[in-house]
């Protein structure tokens, strides 16, 4: 059987995450959101984004990479502005899935 492998990012609330004021969390999360454009420009990640309606509210976000190893994704992930700033964490997994099979379009929503 062939398979594709990837490395699933999971980005949860660390216990104990640092409280910010308002200006500096909306800054975090405005670099957040453009370090992982930037992952997608360069080929880094295939898709992110945040998740809703989970079981665990620590749980905030995914993204999965397109690296040589689990190492250099955890490596990257890591410097991600939000987990630089205590807000985010991350766990990494290798993930597979069968080749060619990530080309479906979602539902599409919209965001205000």
């Amino acid at each position: 059987m062939e398979l594709d492998a990837f490395q699933l990012i999971l980005l949860r609330t660390p216990d104990g995450a640092p409280d910010y004021d308002d200006e500096t969390a909306d800054r975090i999360q405005r670099e957040h959101l453009a370090f992982y454009r930037s992952m997608r420009e360069t080929g880094h990640v295939v898709t992110n984004g945040p998740v809703r309606d989970q079981p665990d509210e620590a749980l905030r976000g995914i993204a999965i990479f397109a690296e040589n190893s689990l190492d250099r994704a955890r490596e990257l992930a890591g410097t991600d502005p939000a987990v630089l700033a205590g807000r985010l964490e991350v766990e990494a997994m290798t993930w597979w899935c069968p080749p060619r099979t990530m080309i479906r379009p979602g539902l599409p929503i919209t965001i205000n």
